[in-house]
């Protein structure tokens, strides 16, 4: 089976993205940028309805501002089996709970077509430990988005027998949707940027954590030394701090070194219910 394609020989096939929280409705928006059609499946249905309104209203606006593409839709999937028929490529964009991802797979697995490319959206797990039900792992790589429609960047990465085929489709086809992938060339835990960011980001929640600095303070000093739109904080909130909990979880796991400070900080918020954006509190106020 070759999983060598061109951006005309997917044109006209769907995308699955299963997982319709925060990154997934956003993934389902880049993809739907072209004209195409896109199918979100969540167990939620609540989640699917909020994705593909999200995708409605956004992608016109998404349109405008970049001058190429055109308004395809994000259609709610009522199964697995509705939201693969025929997909060229499927992200998972599921928590980040290998409990959860694992079987996932497997299912993915049994109902996908013989040549879809299988891409999760983990945030720091690596693809092969997702690969257990998977028949054929060379179909499956890490495929990390951030936070578009405006952080456009995406890491790819091996599971470590992903087909080359499937790493260069990637690497040709995803600019077509304004999605720019940058491959990590060995497996590495946050791959490339998502690394060097979980590095800034531990050091600002540390020093909230000692009492050094308020949130806001950490955010303004970013704001106005490197002139960023909005700081570790206000990106947090948007990410929803359960997330950015499970990151840091997983890379003390990896790393047992890394001071206990900056999961303890998030673990007040998150008991607390202050998830960030989604629930209208997290380090700021939000409704």
């Amino acid at each position: 089976m070759t999983y060598a394609h061109t951006f005309g020989d997917v044109e006209h096939r769907p995308v699955a993205v299963i997982g319709a929280g925060t990154l997934g409705r956003r993934i389902a928006l880049m993809f739907a940028s072209r004209g195409g059609t896109v199918r979100v499946y969540d167990p939620s249905a609540e989640q699917v309805a909020a994705a593909t309104e999200y995708v409605a209203q956004t992608l016109p606006g998404v349109i405008e501002r970049r001058g190429s593409g055109a308004v395809g839709r994000a259609e709610a999937a009522g199964s697995l089996d509705d939201a693969l028929r025929d997909a060229w490529l499927v992200v998972e964009a599921v928590p980040e709970r290998l409990d959860i991802k694992i079987p996932l797979w497997g299912q993915i697995d049994a109902a996908a077509p013989a040549d879809t490319i299988f891409a999760t959206n983990s945030s720091s797990y690596p693809s092969r430990l997702m690969t257990e039900h998977i028949r054929d792992k060379s179909r499956m790589c890490n495929m990390h988005f951030y936070m578009p429609p405006g952080s456009n960047a995406v890491d790819l990465m091996s599971d470590g027998e992903t087909s080359r085929d499937v790493l260069d489709t990637l690497l040709a086809v995803l600019p077509e949707y304004d999605i720019h992938p940058f491959e990590a060339r060995k497996e590495s835990v946050g791959f490339i940027f998502n690394r060097v960011w979980a590095a800034i980001k531990r050091e600002c929640l540390e020093v909230v954590a000692e009492g050094v600095a308020r949130p806001e303070d950490v955010d303004g000093m970013f704001r106005i030394n490197w002139h960023m739109p909005v700081g570790p904080f206000q990106m947090m909130d948007q990410v929803g701090l359960d997330v950015v909990l499970d990151i840091e979880n997983h890379y003390a796991e990896e790393n047992p070194h890394l001071p206990a400070g900056p999961r303890e900080l998030l673990h007040r918020y998150v008991d607390a219910g202050k998830l960030g954006v989604k629930t209208g509190e997290g380090f700021y106020r939000h409704r």
